[in-house]
């Protein structure tokens, strides 16, 4: 291989993936630094990402190498699209799995009527409160850690915009959405919304994010895929 050809991500690369679930984000972007380096023979390499996702959710993240790095803004403003999958009759304190459930709630009277009546309330803007179990910062520090240690905060409500809002499948305890929305929304606290609005309560059981932006899950590397990629240069 010529010297050229291993400088293609230092120049500056956008790399589409899919992150597998109980990864970090972190877990994603350090694995690709090192298979970039250690394939190509690459010291040093600049690698970032443009916009988390949660350890429990799956899909698109979009990854830069290089002079790219610099670009991550331009994405982390997009509109993202995810598939949520949202279990109905109860509660968690993180809104997802990362927590035992909390408390039950009834749902005998949940139809798919109420379901589409109810998604049509979240059509648009939307004033959303984000979870304590998060990376908000508080006081200076990680909202996450105040949850941790059991420690109530109030977590100020953020303006939020939903664009999309479409149910995929129905049934109890749980349904499927699509969502299209803006920056900074997180999909726990749609959940534990959805939940309240339907006189019940609900937790996010399975996330994946389907688009960023003009930029599809389908047109993704695996880690798998990029390997091979790799080899073939």
């Amino acid at each position: 291989m010529e010297p050229a050809e291993k400088t293609i991500f230092e120049e500056g690369q956008v790399l589409l993936f899919n992150k597998p679930v109980y990864w970090t984000s972190f877990d994603l972007v350090n694995k690709v630094k090192i298979m970039i380096r250690s394939t190509l023979g690459i010291k040093k390499i600049k690698v970032g990402h443009a916009g988390t996702l949660d350890p429990l959710a799956s899909g698109l993240m979009i990854i830069c190498t290089g002079n790219a790095t610099k670009r991550i803004w331009e994405f982390s403003d997009m509109d993202k699209e995810y598939v949520a999958t949202i279990h109905l009759g109860e509660t968690t304190p993180s809104f997802d799995l990362e927590t035992e459930t909390d408390n039950k709630y009834p749902t005998d009277h949940i139809t798919e009527e109420l379901i589409l009546e109810t998604l049509k309330k979240f059509q648009g803007k939307q004033q959303q409160i984000p979870p304590l179990h998060s990376a908000k910062f508080i006081e200076g520090k990680r909202a996450y850690e105040y949850a941790r240690k059991g420690i109530r905060k109030d977590m100020e409500p953020v303006t939020v915009f939903f664009s999309e809002v479409e149910l995929l499948s129905f049934g109890i305890p749980e349904v499927k959405i699509r969502l299209r929305c803006s920056k900074g929304t997180y999909i726990r606290s749609f959940a534990r919304d959805f939940g309240e609005a339907l006189k019940s309560g609900g937790y996010l059981s399975a996330l994946e994010r389907t688009s960023i932006g003009p930029f599809q899950l389908a047109e993704a590397y695996s880690i798998e895929k990029f390997e091979n990629f790799l080899e073939q240069l």
